[in-house]
This record gives C-alpha cells, sequence and structure tokens, in this order.
C-alpha cells in the first residue's frame, strides 16, 4: 500500500512568514520517506469542521507549483478540485502547466464542490448539486479533450469551446491522472468507471469501503472497464500516530479489500508528523497488500 500526505491546516506558528517553509519542508521530509503522494486542498476559506473560515488557507494550483520547485517525485494534486473554481479549459491548461514544470507528476483530481460558504462569500456561482455534477462530467470531457489531439470544438450544455488547444502538452504518459473524490454511488463512482483513472473514498469503515468497492465495480461492468485499472485510495480520519499498530492493522484489512493508497493529514506540527510517519508507517504500509 503506497502512502500519500493530504496537507490542510495552515494556522501555524509564526503564520504567514513561516508557511512556505514549513509547507516545503514537510514535502520533502515525505519524499525522501517514500511517500507518493502529496495532496493539498482547494478551498479558499478553512473548513469550518476544522477550525473557523477566517483561519489561513492558501490557494492549491499556486502551492503546488510551489511544491513542484521543492520535490522531485512526488506525484502532486489537489484533493479535490471544485468544479465550480474555473473554468475547465483555465483548469485543464493549469494542471498541464504544473505536470510540465513538474516533470511529468500533476494529478487532476477533482469533485462537484460543496462548501456554499466560500462560493457565496467571494461571489463564485454555486449551483445546485444536480447541475454541478452535469458541469464535473463536462469538466471531465473537456479535460479529456485538451490532453488530446483533438483541438476542435466542445459544445456542452454548462460550456462550449471554440478551440481545445492545449500547448505544451502535458509531459505525462498518456496525460495527467485523473482521480475523482467523493462516494455517492448513483453519480459519483458512475463518473469514476467512466473517466477517471483513481477514487478517493473516506475511509469510514472496511466494511463501507467494501460496499463502495463493490458498487464502483458494477459500474466499470456496465462502462466495459476493467476494474483493476482504476486505483483505490482512501483518506485517513484519524491520526495514524494515536496507536501506530491500531492503524496498520486497520490498513491491511482496507489493503485486503483492494485499496492502493491511504493518504494521512498532518495533525500538530506537520514537520514531526511526516518525520514519523515516515519513519514508523510509510514503510509498513509498503509490506500491505491484497
Amino acid at each position: 500500500m503506497r502512502a500519500g500526505i493530504h496537507f490542510v491546516n495552515f494556522t501555524l506558528p509564526g503564520a504567514p512568514e513561516t508557511l512556505g517553509p514549513t509547507l516545503a519542508t514537510s514535502a520533502r521530509i515525505a519524499e525522501e520517506s517514500g511517500v507518493s503522494v502529496f495532496t493539498l486542498m482547494d478551498h479558499w476559506f478553512q473548513m469550518e469542521m476544522m477550525a473557523t473560515s477566517e483561519d489561513p488557507m492558501l490557494e492549491g494550483y499556486t502551492s503546488l507549483g510551489f511544491l513542484a520547485g521543492q520535490t522531485s517525485t512526488m506525484t502532486l494534486g489537489l484533493l479535490v478540485t471544485g468544479v465550480t473554481y474555473r473554468h475547465p479549459g483555465l483548469l485543464a491548461k493549469i494542471v498541464t502547466t504544473l505536470d510540465v514544470l513538474s516533470g511529468g507528476r500533476a494529478q487532476l483530481g477533482i469533485g462537484a464542490a460543496w462548501y456554499e460558504r466560500e462560493h457565496r462569500g467571494l461571489g463564485v456561482p454555486f449551483p445546485p448539486l444536480s447541475e454541478r455534477f452535469e458541469r464535473l462530467e463536462e469538466t471531465l470531457q473537456i479535460c479529456l479533450q485538451m490532453w488530446s489531439d483533438d483541438v476542435g470544438p466542445f459544445q456542452g450544455r454548462h460550456y462550449q469551446l471554440a478551440e481545445t488547444i492545449c500547448s505544451p502538452p502535458p509531459i505525462s504518459s498518456p496525460r495527467p491522472r485523473v482521480l475523482i473524490g467523493g462516494s455517492g454511488e448513483r453519480k459519483t463512482l458512475r463518473l469514476v468507471a467512466r473517466y477517471a483513472d483513481a477514487c478517493n473514498l473516506f475511509a469510514i469503515s472496511p466494511d463501507e469501503i467494501a460496499h463502495k468497492l463493490e458498487v464502483l465495480d458494477q459500474h466499470c461492468d456496465a462502462e466495459g472497464r476493467d476494474p483493476g485499472s482504476i486505483d483505490r485510495t482512501i483518506l485517513a480520519l484519524s491520526n495514524p500516530l494515536d496507536d501506530v499498530d491500531a492503524f496498520l492493522a486497520l490498513m491491511a484489512q482496507y489493503a485486503a479489500l483492494g485499496v492502493d493508497a491511504v493518504e494521512m493529514m498532518p495533525v500538530g506540527d506537520p514537520v514531526a508528523f511526516v518525520t514519523e510517519v515516515g519513519e514508523r508507517i510509510v514503510p509498513a504500509l509498503a509490506q500491505l497488500g491484497p
């Protein structure tokens, strides 16, 4: 099982001056420890379930560009981009730029968006959920077209592009990896089966993940897709360092279900957290498998 770090909290001592150095050091230590992916949130206000909306939050893709210059092997992405925040043609260019400048390490993580307060606060339209999913599917189609040889128009219900030129193209072969976040059985997992290279699910319990993966397999069958071609990843919801043995035992259960990777969120001092995770957890996860 691969390890990832999902860096979510920018409320740090000495901020904002310390944010850049702390983020860079955390990423470098993670990479040196064998972490395979480093992700940030795509939010403009801090999530209220973590702190307050007034707490620090950095823009995601600018931060990933900064990290591209600090690292050399880890995949970099947002977990996950809200589809409402950037026009899909521009989003494809943004991810392509990250891919080129990072040497082919960009991942497009994307979802239907949910945080209404930051939309209203910053004047971003917040359509109903059904429309956000329609826009999500069109955005996936546009990104995949822009990362192909087709530079022609795109005509959708919500987006119309006269040209889908993307030059330079991504370095990733054949294109940046696409990950869809969320566990909705009727829409989200269907879109995973149709378009994505990976999914990300909240690690609520092994039984819940087993059910979600079974639903995903059913959608793959309906789409004529090999379920094994989709990377199955989870986001750990607890601090793995509270009880390392218990955490690894739980991850063994997920690995037995076919989960390929787990992302962990730093608690407290992120540099100390990443250092200890690299020493105590990353090597043990690497020994787990179905």
